[in-house]
Formats: C-alpha cells, structure tokens, sequence
C-alpha cells in the first residue's frame, strides 16, 4: 500500500470535493488538462484529469465519473530561512516559533541547487521556499533577502 492508498494519512491531508464541480485539481499535481466526457443514455458522465506531478514532474492521467469524490490534497507552502548546508546534502532551516528543521534535502533541480549554494557561499541571508503535500516536502524556490550582518 503506498502513501497516497493509505486512507489514514490521506484523512489529514486531503479534502474530496465532488469531482464533476472540481476540475482545477489533481492529486499532488498541477492540472493543466481537465475534460468533462458526457454519453447519451444511460452510461455515467466522466472526467478526465491530466497534471504534472509536483514533486518529481512526470505526468499522471485519471479517469473518474462524475457523480464521485476526487481525492485533493492540502498543499501548503512555507518559507525558512537557511542555516547551513550539511556535506551530506541536507539543509538546516530556521523555523518561525525558533526551532531548526533538519530533515529536508537539497533540491535535485541543478539551477535552484546552484543558486541555493552559490548565494550560500557568498554569505547572503536566504529564505527558502518548502512545498508540503500528502507528507512529503521539498525545496521549491528562494529568495535573497540581503548580505548576512
């Protein structure tokens, strides 16, 4: 059973909006293409999703009937404030009540992973952008918010 079949994670992380007056979303995916197939007589009307997942960018495709709920997860996005970086890729964060969060990795994504260590290595103050759904979390974008005094 994988993370997004488990019906207790699933019961905090995501909400079911009927799926034939929801055709914005997809679970952990942007939608980019969502259709509403309606058959004469008496085959049920269908919906066709297709998205990019969030995380790892490939594509994924469902097809629902309409009269169902459609899984959709919360998607929350927080910004940090980075710490360090560790020699095994894992970034330290400053959380807002002051805490260190030390848990997430550096992103694989060659362009953010080079601006994250090049503003690093000139000593500027980052905060870095976490995108959280269905229990994962990754490192989503940054922002340089000046030289570090």
């Amino acid at each position: 059973m994988t993370k997004q079949d488990d019906p207790e994670q699933n019961a905090n992380t995501s909400f079911f909006p009927p799926c034939g007056m929801n055709d914005n979303f997809f679970p952990g995916c942007a939608t980019y293409i969502s259709l509403l197939y309606k058959f004469p007589l008496q085959r049920h009307a269908k919906c066709r999703f297709v998205g990019i997942d969030i995380f790892n960018g490939k594509k994924l495709e469902d097809i629902v009937p309409s009269s169902h709920n459609y899984d959709v997860p919360h998607v929350s996005r927080t910004d940090y404030q980075l710490i360090d970086i560790s020699e095994d890729g894992f970034v330290s964060l400053l959380m807002d009540n002051g805490d260190t969060k030390d848990d997430l990795r550096l992103p694989t994504d060659d362009n953010l992973l080079g601006q994250i260590k090049d503003g690093f290595g000139e000593g500027m103050d980052l905060v870095l952008s976490v995108m959280s759904a269905m229990g994962e979390e990754q490192i989503c974008a940054l922002k340089d918010i000046g030289p570090k005094n």
